[in-house]
């Protein structure tokens, strides 16, 4: 099983870098896990809706680039769909039943992704309606992914 994360952007504070370290071994148990950082397109401290259309093209293009091949790719987005533990790791066991070997997991800039890069992806997923930080969202993502491995290996991590 292969894991690849793609994050737009770069953690700076070190107790998150902490915990990615952390749940990056755990899931290092279950499969790869390679975490991409892009660099979001510079805006204007007041963007126009043109120029934020504009900077999630370019994002998008960098984005496409770093998706392995016959890879199942979640777009992490507010107006995804939200899911337990339980059915997240319940779609991961499925999507690997079913012969893709390579699972990608795209968190947009702040101002979220293409509508290029949600249309590409095989599901949309919400955390919440509410609004979290992109470098939390990192650790929270880690979190679940370990957790889903834990619940399809009836590990004693899932409570």
């Amino acid at each position: 099983m292969n894991i690849t994360v793609i994050a737009l952007g770069k953690l700076k504070e070190k107790y998150l870098k902490d915990a990615i370290s952390e749940y990056s071994k755990r899931i290092g148990a279950y499969g790869k896990l390679d975490i991409v950082e892009l660099t979001p397109v510079r805006l204007s401290d007041s963007p126009s809706q043109t120029e934020i259309d504009n900077a999630l093209s370019k994002e998008s293009e960098e984005i496409k680039k770093k998706i392995p091949n016959g890879s199942y790719v979640f777009s992490l987005c507010v107006e995804g769909k939200q899911k337990s533990s339980e059915e997240l790791a319940k779609t991961i066991q499925d999507v690997t039943l079913n012969g893709k070997s390579n699972i990608v997991f795209i968190i947009g800039s702040s101002f979220g992704l293409s509508p290029e890069i949600k249309k590409l992806s095989d599901s949309r997923l919400s955390f919440s309606p509410m609004t979290f930080p992109h470098q939390l969202m990192r650790v929270m993502l880690l979190e679940q992914i370990y957790r889903a491995f834990q619940i399809n290996t009836n590990g004693k991590y899932h409570k």
